[in-house]
């Protein structure tokens, strides 16, 4: 399992690794510093949020660990584990379209709402990772 034991933390290919979904309470790390922002991560068995600068960028229901963890201007990309099947909310650009694959199989175009959230469901059990991938469509 994939557990993040200090909740978030920057890899060596400067993606970031963050979340534990074995904790049995709410934990929090906030003022996390990385390429020029504050990161916040709140995390436990039940749910998993991580925000940038008080914006929010993600949330899974029930808690997950997230490895690879690359956010840009068109996309974001990541490796998802759990325990359980998960829905996971994406921060991205508003009343936009992301055409959205996990683990290289597409499984649709998403259009975000006017808070610019696109949510999706994976499944996940102890023993899977899942490449989670959502590019805008220009």
């Amino acid at each position: 399992m994939a557990v993040v034991d200090e909740l978030i933390r920057i890899e060596e290919d400067n993606t970031l690794s963050f979340g534990n979904y074995l904790l049995d309470s709410k934990t929090k790390l906030s003022d996390f510093a990385y390429e020029g922002d504050l990161y916040k991560v709140k995390t436990f068995k039940e749910i998993t949020k991580l925000e940038k600068n008080g914006q929010f960028l993600y949330e899974s229901v029930a808690g997950t660990a997230v490895t690879g963890f690359k956010a840009t201007e068109d996309s974001v990309k990541m490796n998802v584990y759990g325990t359980s099947d998960t829905q996971i909310t994406l921060g991205v650009e508003p009343e936009s379209s992301y055409r959205v694959t996990v683990d290289g199989k597409e499984i649709g175009v998403i259009k975000t709402n006017l808070s610019g959230k696109l949510v999706l469901s994976v499944e996940l059990d102890e023993e899977s990772v899942r490449t989670v991938e959502a590019v805008k469509i220009v």
